[in-house]
């Protein structure tokens, strides 16, 4: 250990020695907790678990091709309906699992209040999967 000299000439010298034990006991200290902890990370029990072959059973939901064209006209996949007969289908289409997904072709001219109340039927029977349908523009 290094202790202060009454020498005076040396006694304005910094101290030049770095004591060692403690280093060399924070390093045994960790030496032996990473020797009792990596046993227990490569620990496992072998199993033999069964083997089963089977493919996974996905069902694609249905789509609802729902388009309203410039007059305000609703289509259900192709066919005319009325507000009234769109919600209805709706609301049978809601009870289904999956639930279908209702993919939206709106005109761009047609009215804002035709595509809101669209959604708004959709959305009060619980249909949550709904798309907007659109073209790219030309380049």
């Amino acid at each position: 250990m290094a202790f202060a000299s009454f020498d005076k000439q040396r006694a304005s010298a910094p101290l030049a020695e770095i004591n060692m034990v403690p280093l060399i006991d924070v390093m045994l200290v960790l030496l032996v907790i990473f020797i009792v902890t990596a046993p227990l990370l490569t620990h496992a029990v072998k199993l033999q678990l069964p083997q089963a072959s089977s493919q996974v059973n996905n069902v694609p939901p249905d789509k609802i091709d729902f388009a309203i064209d410039a007059k305000g006209q609703r289509y259900w996949n192709g066919e005319p309906v009325t507000r009234a007969q769109a919600a209805e289908r709706f609301q049978a289409e809601s009870a289904k699992q999956p639930q279908p997904e209702v993919h939206l072709r709106a005109d761009h001219q047609a009215a804002y209040g035709a595509v809101a109340e669209t959604l708004a039927d959709a959305g009060r029977v619980g249909l949550t999967k709904i798309g907007f349908v659109s073209e790219p523009e030309p380049r």
